[in-house]
């Protein structure tokens, strides 16, 4: 005969420790996804010139490169800074420049990076590159982002 006594007590099934871990589980994400995202966020932009034509080979010229600005022009690797108001002067180092590139038309070229404070100046700089008959190419970038230069050829102002 079947005892009579106490009844079996009832399996209980905790999730406590389950629903803990869970929830560590999520704020270590939440957390992650933040940290990630302020990185993002915060990371100034930074553009990458690289000459090239459009199927992606090197060019057989050497690239120069310039920027374009609000208040003048930045001739690159130098950092040479030239006015806006002295953009049209003959002893500018933007002149010397025009005039090197000029000489060596059939190896050289120019690439101008244009701010967009900078167009006015592009226009201006624009017109004295085509009247020399110097092959020019021109990338827009935006107002933050750091200007780098990627060509390893590069040659010194002579």
């Amino acid at each position: 005969m079947p005892r009579r006594g106490s009844p079996r007590p009832a399996i209980e099934l905790e999730l406590f420790p389950f629903l803990s871990v869970l929830v560590c589980t999520i704020g270590t994400l939440i957390l992650l996804i933040i940290v990630v995202t302020s990185q993002i966020l915060s990371n100034q932009r930074q553009v990458t010139i690289i000459a090239r034509s459009e199927s992606g080979q090197n060019q057989t010229k050497t690239p120069r490169y310039i920027e374009c600005q609000g208040n003048g022009i930045i001739i690159h690797p130098s950092q040479d800074l030239v006015l806006k108001e002295d953009i049209d002067s003959p002893s500018s180092a933007l002149r010397r420049l025009l005039d090197e590139v000029s000489s060596r038309r059939n190896e050289e070229y120019l690439i101008v990076a244009i701010r967009p404070d900078g167009i006015d100046v592009f226009d201006k700089v624009r017109n004295l590159i085509e009247k020399e008959n110097i092959d020019i190419g021109f990338e827009p970038i935006d107002e933050g982002w750091r200007l780098k230069i990627k060509n390893p050829s590069l040659r010194s102002a002579k």
